[in-house]
């Protein structure tokens, strides 16, 4: 095995209608140049999506919410199945906090009888997030789902009814009941349905990893095994699940790992509101 290798990482604007944004942080994503004989990279236990561009190959990683700063590292794979590790950076980011008053309090504090369909619908939700498929034609250039402002930012640290929960995974958007919700970019259904926490609910892979999760609709226009092309019609804002009122929730995972999507958006999308 070789290891300690180590290669710089970079702004990769040039390369933004390509890659994702490079942002090294807890909630953020790495891009970084990895050998060319690279065939597979693994970042905590998970396959990593690998990029070619101009002929220089990249590992696309998605840092979870819960990392710790400091030196983190990839394992790669090469053709001829020898391991090397792959050392990287990843900086502190500090997330504001939210705190929100939920009536449902089940919704909160579900009860017991609740148990055994949450789990059932996390175990169906996590078989997306965790799928890898290098069938896909992986799309990365994404655009926003719904027009309107965004009312909750990523990486916020919850507290529902004053009770501390998950950072928040994903970006709400507010928009009207019935507002149209358009697919971030192409790709396939591989999970639908009404959940608990979610409400109604899609999820599209876009290939090697890379899932967009689409919560709280009124309606869902879309079948599992459906492909679509970007812009297609997935459904329609609504206010399913634990909401405090209409708007789309929208989530992106990597390597089944939440991260910021702005950071597949060319126009970064700013809070409407000062949290």
């Amino acid at each position: 095995m070789r290891t300690g290798m180590f290669f710089c990482l970079l702004c990769f604007n040039f390369f933004a209608f390509a890659l994702p944004q490079h942002s090294p942080v807890p909630g953020g994503i790495v891009v970084i140049e990895v050998p060319r004989e690279t065939k597979k990279a693994h970042y905590l236990k998970h396959q990593t999506m690998i990029l070619e561009k101009e002929g220089r190959t990249f590992a696309v990683i998605g840092i979870p919410l819960s990392a710790s700063s400091g030196s983190h590292k990839i394992m790669l794979l090469d053709h001829d199945n020898t391991t090397s590790d792959l050392d990287f950076e990843v900086f502190n980011k500090e997330y504001k906090e939210q705190h929100l008053t939920i009536k449902n309090k089940r919704k909160v504090n579900p009860e017991k009888r609740d148990m055994d369909r949450i789990s059932r619908e996390w175990t169906e939700m996590n078989r997306a997030f965790t799928h890898f498929d290098t069938g896909l034609a992986t799309q990365t250039n994404f655009i926003l789902p719904v027009d309107g402002p965004i009312s909750s930012p990523f990486g916020l640290k919850r507290f529902l009814n004053a009770q501390k929960r998950n950072p928040h995974s994903g970006l709400d958007i507010a928009a009207a009941t019935g507002t149209e919700i358009k697919a971030t970019a192409a790709g396939k259904v591989v999970a639908k349905g009404d959940y608990f926490f979610n409400g109604n609910t899609v999820l599209l892979d876009h290939g090697q990893g890379l899932i967009s999760m689409y919560c709280h609709m009124s309606e869902i226009n879309v079948s599992i095994g459906d492909k679509l092309e970007l812009g297609g019609l997935i459904g329609e804002v609504g206010m399913t699940g634990r909401v405090t009122g209409p708007h789309l929730h929208w989530s992106v995972s990597l390597n089944n790992t939440r991260v910021n999507p702005n950071l597949f958006l060319k126009n970064k999308q700013e809070s409407s509101t000062d949290i």
